[in-house]
């Protein structure tokens, strides 16, 4: 990690990079969580999937194409020095790319491979339209990969991101009481990373009780939780649009033998493949030290879903531990959240996430892996 530069300039060198090796005279970039990423603007883009943005970066120039509904939102966020040069020409994306292709004399642009084939077919277009021949080879995942590799000032924002839902977890130790709708409590959890420095929401939080909590991605609902049941929440807040990912299973009341024991296989779990990872291991393989431990104590079968994935400007990013080999480097942020699953009577995930390092697994998360029991 200590050869990257942290923030946008770095970022752009290492697309520059790439660009050399690979032979590519232009890159042109249109995934929102690659923009942010490349850009360094904090709450201009809203994620929803329109991409109303697209950036054409060449060995010496970084242009950006927006409209007048997101113009001045980038004016007044592009950090100090920025070398993107904005523009909100009244014109198609696919034209402004073959404009910028014409001006720059590129004539090998690289696309990312997640691009929306109809916009693919529409650059084209605009490409022959123009009268331009330039080549349009796919990125495969190239960016993705780069963001894996978390710069300095990235992990600061994912350190203060995890603070907020730590903090959210102490303040539901206190506010949980048998009675209280899933719906309710989950309000309430959220409500609290609002007002305690969140921007937003990492995703939909899950907040899980009983039977309910048996099933992985849980949607609150209009449930009473109960005494001598488990609640489960897995949610994190966003913080400069920025990602934390959290889970914690707490119990109303004394648990029974059984509850006990899943949770304590769970924990040992999660402790266990924790201290296992190291940069360079092979993600499949912290999976599979999961799935043993689990497995051998006979819940192999209540067991189905990845280790862990990656977290960042997306909730989900890569490394991953799961069924496919990929190397976890240094400077990765990925979650470890074992669980075990009971059909019909409930279910255990303890999460956490934090950095991969030369000497281990960092976590940010500060939250006791203990089980929390809740007096009622």
């Amino acid at each position: 990690m200590a050869d990257i530069v942290s923030g946008p300039a770095g970022r752009v060198a290492r697309v520059r990079a790439l660009m050399e090796e690979r032979g590519y005279d232009a890159v042109v970039v249109r995934d929102e969580a690659n923009l942010r990423w490349l850009t360094g603007a904090e709450g201009v883009f809203d994620f929803t999937g329109e991409l109303p943005h697209a950036a054409f970066i060449t060995g010496d120039a970084c242009f950006l194409h927006t409209d007048s509904r997101y113009y001045n939102s980038f004016v007044e966020h592009m950090p100090e020095g920025s070398p993107w040069k904005l523009d909100m020409e009244a014109v198609a994306i696919p034209t402004w790319v073959a404009e910028r292709a014409r001006a720059t004399r590129c004539r090998v642009v690289a696309v990312e491979d997640t691009m929306e084939l109809a916009f693919y077919t529409a650059l084209t277009r605009a490409l022959e339209d123009a009268s331009i021949a330039a080549a349009l080879p796919q990125m495969h995942g190239d960016l993705r990969r780069m963001r894996a590799v978390k710069d300095e000032e990235e992990l600061a924002l994912m350190r203060r991101a995890q603070a907020i839902t730590d903090a959210a977890f102490q303040h539901m130790l206190t506010f949980i009481q048998p009675g209280m709708t899933e719906k309710a409590i989950k309000l309430e959890l959220e409500n609290f990373m609002y007002e305690h420095g969140a921007d937003g929401l990492a995703f939909a939080s899950i907040v899980a009780s009983g039977p309910n909590a048996a099933n992985p991605h849980a949607i609150p609902s209009d449930r009473v939780v109960q005494k001598g049941e488990f609640v489960l929440m897995d949610y994190g807040a966003r913080y400069r649009d920025y990602n934390s990912d959290m889970t914690r299973t707490v119990c109303l009341g004394e648990p029974t033998e059984e509850m006990r024991a899943v949770y304590d296989l769970v924990q040992r779990t999660h402790e266990a493949c924790a201290k296992a990872i190291y940069a360079g291991v092979d993600g499949r393989e912290i999976h599979e030290l999961s799935c043993k431990i689990i497995g051998d104590a006979g819940y192999g079968d209540c067991y189905g879903h990845g280790l862990g994935h990656g977290v960042g400007i997306d909730i989900h990013e890569l490394p991953v531990f799961g069924r496919r080999s990929n190397t976890v480097g240094a400077g990765s942020v990925i979650t470890v959240e074992p669980g075990v699953y009971l059909p019909g009577k409930f279910g255990v995930r303890l999460e956490d996430y934090g950095v991969v390092t030369e000497h281990g697994f960092e976590p940010f998360t500060a939250s006791l892996h203990d089980l929390q029991i809740i007096e009622c």
